[in-house]
């Protein structure tokens, strides 16, 4: 058991480092200008693509509760392909929609310029709520799923989410901030490891009352 309790304490650390990595890179990239996308960008990097939406291609992801003026409101992010003038489609999360709303969507028609960040595709898990293809809801943000379901099959795997102000009475409604994941590894590493002490400590006296007797 002890060998145990300082096994996920030492991989809290670890996890710990890497989570501290991913924040400060998360943080570099909110400071800096926007960038040309790249064929390879790395995650959470602001970059900024031309193309035109396909639209008629667009799904739906995911399912979020948000206040509006209505009062709590459900809805789902759009992802659209944006096809690009001599490169690949990439696939752009627009931004939150609600489920029943009383406006049309903010489809800009030509060709658009869109400033976001580059957010790294998912895999399924066992727990993960099944995806309808045939209705183009997903729930887990797999670019190659999504793109087979639109006839994309092209695009790379990630997805770029937009960025902006929070539109007035408009939807969609784009990422206003980068994320920000949580960090709790520095308190799992002192539950592990004061764990580990404890056992120590709980064993040693029952060492001392033992050679008592």
């Amino acid at each position: 058991m002890l060998s145990v309790l300082i096994a996920l304490g030492t991989w809290q650390v670890y996890r710990l480092h890497w989570k501290q990595g991913v924040l400060a890179q998360i943080a570099a990239a909110e400071s800096a200008p926007p960038v040309p996308l790249g064929s390879s960008p790395a995650p959470y990097t602001k970059v900024f693509a031309t193309g035109r939406f396909r639209y008629d291609l667009a799904v739906q992801y995911g399912s979020e509760v948000r206040d509006t003026r209505a009062g709590p409101t459900i809805g789902t992010y759009q992802i659209v392909p944006l096809e690009r003038p001599g490169a690949p489609a990439i696939l752009v999360n627009r931004g939150w929609i609600p489920q029943q709303r009383e406006t049309a969507l903010d489809d800009p028609a030509g060709e658009v310029t869109v400033t976001g960040y580059v957010r790294p595709g998912d895999t399924s898990r066992w727990f993960s709520a099944a995806d309808d293809v045939a209705g183009r809801q997903f729930f887990t943000l797999d670019p190659d799923a999504i793109a087979r379901a639109v006839g994309e099959p092209d695009v790379p795997r990630f997805v770029l989410v937009a960025l902006g102000p929070a539109p007035a009475n408009v939807y969609p409604a784009p990422a206003d901030h980068l994320p920000r994941p949580p960090n709790n590894h520095l308190s799992y590493v002192i539950t592990w490891y004061g764990l580990a002490l404890s056992l120590v400590v709980v064993f040693v006296v029952w060492m001392r009352k033992a050679r008592r007797q």
